[in-house]
């Protein structure tokens, strides 16, 4: 809580073993020196609240202090720290000591670390925009605008980090359990059963406490049990995508619970049901659901992840541009002026040169007035300096939300590390002024064969693999 007036929120990051400044309003995180030297925000307190205590934050955010210090007039001091303190006792009462003493040892590592950062020097390759959430008028009346007065309100915003590694694992995981499907001869209703029955089982085990999800197989019925014992070592991959992990016990008793973090379950599970739901449809409109189903578009391998995002503009908080490649149909990336024409650049993971051989495009929840009509994608081999047409799709029309259309890249043998999306009119340009997208999955060529048809001959042996080590146990 700053007393200029605005809020936000520290996160502790148990890998960094220290909070993190993050800012929902404006999606940026760990930037604490955002408002001092991108809003340009004269600073006097900020106080941070949590369930085991007060504390006074300022310094993290400041290295003019000496200036912060002249302007902090409500109180002296000494009477502002004795008041934090006092107060974060009482919040503390009734821990147990040792959870008070842990506690009071990171309060001491904090103050150390913030005392050296003050006196820190700033890193010149850091830019720190003015405030990009709320009305343009209103920032500047705050005076919260920043020094780029000249700069667009719909303008490209920060370069943000895709953090959807699970999302491709859980595309991946789909192949062996299609492949064993394909394996075992079933019939697409067979096949749209045995999916339906393991998200049933998922779906129970996301009803179940977040800290101790489990899930037994024994609750199936007996029919659902033999499915399930038959096809559960090729749900091995996606188990691990979802951090999960089997446990039997010697009566024969197989669960399905947390291998780790449970907030990484939290996360890949929206992703899975989505994904699970978007297999069914797919298994579905196969016209033979055979060994030449293991192809695009049923089986979605080596998916871009982890690389830089780059938009014209997005609606902040909500409508961020990773919004599109975070997996679910719960976001969205949202451009408000982008009816006419907008664009997003995807930077590839550690500049790694690959073939785009596919993409795929998912209608938003709402709105379709706001949905893409015509796009033009380009490659870049120089990251993002010159450009080449690599696709262009005119009169596309989304029927439905949350529909996705597929495309296949003709030209081959094209290695690029940076691709651009240009969209270049909304469905009704005349209804609104805003462009939106629920999803955009990009999709690089297999290593030494046609895109993903190696995946056959290796999800049949990884199943293999997995049943005879089961036989065996």
């Amino acid at each position: 809580m700053d007393f200029t007036d605005h809020v936000w929120t520290e996160c502790f990051s148990t890998f960094l073993g220290r909070w993190m400044h993050l800012d929902p309003c404006d999606g940026i995180y760990d930037r604490p020196l955002l408002y001092e030297t991108g809003w340009k925000k004269d600073l006097n307190y900020i106080i941070a609240i949590a369930k085991d205590g007060v504390y006074d934050v300022t310094k993290r955010y400041t290295r003019n202090w000496c200036e912060v210090l002249s302007r902090r007039n409500i109180t002296p001091e000494p009477a502002l720290s004795t008041l934090l303190s006092s107060i974060t006792r009482d919040c503390r009462k009734n821990l147990a000591s040792e959870v008070v003493s842990a506690l009071e040892e990171r309060d001491r590592n904090e103050a150390e670390a913030v005392e050296r950062d003050l006196y820190s020097k700033d890193d010149a390759s850091i830019s720190l925009p003015g405030r990009q959430s709320g009305d343009k008028q209103w920032c500047i009346s705050r005076s919260e605008y920043g020094s780029d007065k000249n700069r667009s309100w719909s303008s490209s915003g920060p370069m943000r980090k895709c953090i959807d590694g699970h999302v491709t694992k859980i595309y991946n995981a789909f192949g062996p359990v299609v492949s064993q499907l394909v394996k075992q001869s079933s019939s697409k209703s067979r096949a749209v059963e045995v999916l339906e029955i393991f998200k049933n089982i998922l779906v129970d085990l996301k009803k179940s406490p977040f800290r101790t999800r489990r899930v037994s197989i024994k609750s199936l019925s007996n029919g659902a049990q033999y499915v399930v014992n038959q096809m559960l070592p090729s749900f091995g991959q996606l188990l691990d995508a979802l951090s999960l992990k089997m446990e039997s016990d010697t009566n024969g008793r197989i669960d399905i619970c947390l291998a780790s973090d449970p907030v990484k379950t939290s996360i890949a599970l929206p992703v899975l049901f989505h994904a699970l739901d978007n297999v069914i449809h797919n298994v579905n409109q196969c016209d033979n659901f055979n060994k030449h189903s293991l192809s695009w578009p049923l089986l979605k391998l080596n998916r871009f992840c982890s690389g830089l995002v780059l938009a014209s503009g997005e609606e902040l908080p909500f409508g961020i541009a990773t919004s599109a490649f975070d997996g679910t149909r719960m976001s969205k990336w949202e451009e408000p002026n982008g009816a006419r024409g907008c664009w997003i650049i995807y930077k590839v993971f550690e500049n790694q040169m690959h073939e785009l051989v596919a993409y795929e495009l998912m209608s938003a929840n709402d709105a379709s007035e706001r949905d893409p009509m015509e796009w033009v994608v380009e490659g870049s081999d120089d990251g993002g300096s010159t450009w080449r047409v690599l696709d262009k799709q005119t009169c596309q029309m989304f029927t439905k939300r949350f529909q996705r259309k597929t495309f296949e890249i003709q030209s081959q043998g094209v290695l690029s590390n940076a691709f651009r999306l240009r969209f270049l009119a909304v469905r009704d340009k005349q209804a609104t002024s805003r462009f939106q997208i629920g999803s955009i999955d990009l999709f690089a060529r297999s290593q030494g064969n046609q895109m993903m048809n190696s995946l056959t001959n290796e999800a049949y042996e990884e199943t293999e693999e997995a049943m005879r080590k089961m036989d065996e146990a």
